[in-house]
């Protein structure tokens, strides 16, 4: 019952990415400031995800002396994080528009900190192998 009744709540959640109009049933509308900062936002981690895949292609494309096994697994975790970077922008604003208008705190995230240590750590690795000449 438990699994029943939390696949329809994901089940919700994502029809609302797809029709948007269902939200504006939702609460007041807020101020449109505040609306339209939130899709500055969504727009932004949207530039972020695209960075994240173009960085994968260049991994896989500028540094093909680079160990094969490092050489994939820096780009499909580029090319993941990119997808998940996308998917999280959506659901945030929507979530994010829903609480507005609702008058509720916004909602928290850990993706922000689990994606700047994801790069963060991928840079380092990637600093040791230039450093160590592996990359070309």
């Amino acid at each position: 019952m438990i699994l029943t009744d939390g696949l329809r709540s994901i089940g919700a959640g994502v029809r609302l990415w797809f029709s948007p109009a269902r939200i504006r049933e939702e609460g007041a509308t807020p101020d449109y400031r505040f609306s339209l900062a939130n899709e500055r936002t969504f727009l932004a981690w949207l530039r972020t995800g695209l960075a994240l895949v173009g960085g994968g292609f260049a991994v896989d494309q500028f540094l093909p002396r680079l160990h094969e096994g490092l050489r994939v697994t820096f780009t499909v975790v580029l090319l993941v994080g990119g997808a998940l970077c996308a998917l999280r922008a959506l659901n945030h604003w929507v979530r994010c528009e829903r609480a507005m208008r609702r008058g509720e705190d916004l909602p928290a995230s850990r993706f922000p900190s689990a994606l700047a240590l994801g790069v963060g750590i991928l840079a380092a690795a990637m600093v040791v192998l230039v450093l160590l000449g592996r990359t070309g």
